[in-house]
């Protein structure tokens, strides 16, 4: 199996564990457990948001966002990725809908695996930022971000559970 294919295995994942989980109603979506500030929704939001922001950051094309902003309808908040969002902000992100979470998180995965399909072994090797110790590759910061997106749908599968 080469890297390509593991990585390209790896990225499709945090989807299939988003379409396992239970059908939620907008309440159960939005339900901040234990007055902690990431809902379902945010957590799905944040995960597709994080892949492509990054994404287009090594890649340089657009992000998959383009074709989803005007659906989610989340204003300014829409437009960050979770990062550093303090409980007020995390609440701003209200989505009704759980298939809209699911494709937009598809979406910025199949752009992933369509990047990764593309990279050579020097290429996943390459450095991107020196800002790290140690400084990281971009077969790293893949793997990063898609290890960010498995937590996160595992705690949404959680939530899922502790409210079902």
């Amino acid at each position: 199996m080469t890297a390509n294919a593991i990585l390209t295995d790896l990225i499709q994942r945090p989807a299939q564990a988003a379409e396992a989980l239970p059908a939620l109603s907008p309440d159960q979506l939005n339900t901040h457990l234990g007055g902690h500030p990431n809902s379902i929704a945010w957590l799905l939001w944040h995960s597709g948001r994080e892949i492509d922001a990054q994404l287009s950051d090594l890649t340089g094309f657009p992000q998959q966002w383009e074709d989803f902003r005007e659906r989610f309808d989340l204003g300014e908040i829409g437009e960050t990725f979770g990062l550093g969002h303090t409980p007020e902000q995390a609440a701003q992100i209200r989505v009704d809908d759980q298939r809209l979470l699911i494709d937009y998180l598809k979406a910025a995965l199949n752009a992933c695996a369509e990047y990764a399909d593309t990279l050579t072994d020097a290429d996943l090797a390459e450095v991107i930022d020196e800002n790290w110790t140690p400084p990281v590759t971009r077969g790293v910061r893949l793997v990063s971000v898609i290890d960010d997106a498995v937590q996160h749908i595992a705690q949404a599968d959680f939530i899922a559970g502790a409210l079902g």
